[in-house]
């Protein structure tokens, strides 16, 4: 079973945690991770950026990947929000386990 952790910035310390808790309860995500402060440079129509943001570092099973995205594009105030999924190569296979758990869908 592919895992992925998925990157996603958000504005601010609420609506990490506004998303963090969606994601979660809708078991599309085993878990969240909030970096509080990250610092962020980049180019944004012809204009360069500097924002303090917050990062999510999103847990998850590969099969709930495309549920998990709609639901960032959905919710996220970001016109463009940063998506980013990096499949897991290796884990503790008990942690990994704790995720397939945790993101079954149980509809």
């Amino acid at each position: 079973m592919q895992h992925y952790l998925v990157f996603c910035t958000c504005p601010d310390l609420d609506c990490a945690r506004d998303l963090a808790q969606r994601l979660v309860r809708d078991r599309l995500a085993a878990c969240v991770n909030i970096v509080p402060t990250v610092h962020s440079v980049y180019e944004w129509q012809g204009e360069l950026q500097q924002d303090t943001e917050c990062l999510l570092q999103i847990k998850t099973r590969a099969e709930r990947y495309a549920a998990l995205e709609q639901t960032l594009r959905r919710h996220h105030p970001y016109e463009l929000p940063e998506i980013i999924a990096v499949p897991l190569s290796a884990g503790l296979p008990a942690y990994l386990d704790w995720i397939n758990h945790q993101t079954e869908n149980n509809e």
